[in-house]
């Protein structure tokens, strides 16, 4: 079969390495995921997001006709919200999120009486 950058296709996964996880599409045709193409956040661990034998849905985003070999995305096919949101111009800047030590600090003197609690002295 002939594959093109930008299709969309299905293939089993064979091999999952440290860097990535390996694909087969078809019986002549192999592929990588890179671990930087498994997801938008960190991937510590390829292995939690794809296991051996998984069908997986992936994007092609480069083919070598002569040896058949893609390389192959999965968070292509599942972007964020933001990623579309900046890809349509609607937003050049990360979204805002409100984190701050409150809940900590509300929790903290609790934490250290439960804490002193376990000592044995």
């Amino acid at each position: 079969m002939q594959y093109r950058v930008g299709q969309i296709t299905e293939g089993t996964i064979t091999g999952i390495q440290p860097y990535g996880a390996f694909v087969s599409l078809d019986d002549e045709t192999t592929g990588l995921i890179h671990i930087s193409e498994i997801s938008d956040g960190f991937v510590r661990d390829v292995g939690h997001f794809v296991h051996l034998q998984d069908r997986v849905r992936v994007k092609i985003i480069d083919y070598d006709r002569q040896t058949h070999q893609a390389r192959l995305s999965l968070k292509a096919l599942h972007s964020t919200s933001f990623r579309k949101e900046r890809g349509r111009g609607k937003t050049d800047r990360l979204p805002v999120m409100k984190i701050g030590f409150r809940s900590l600090e509300e929790k903290l003197d609790s934490w250290i009486r439960e804490a002193n609690k376990g000592e044995k002295l």
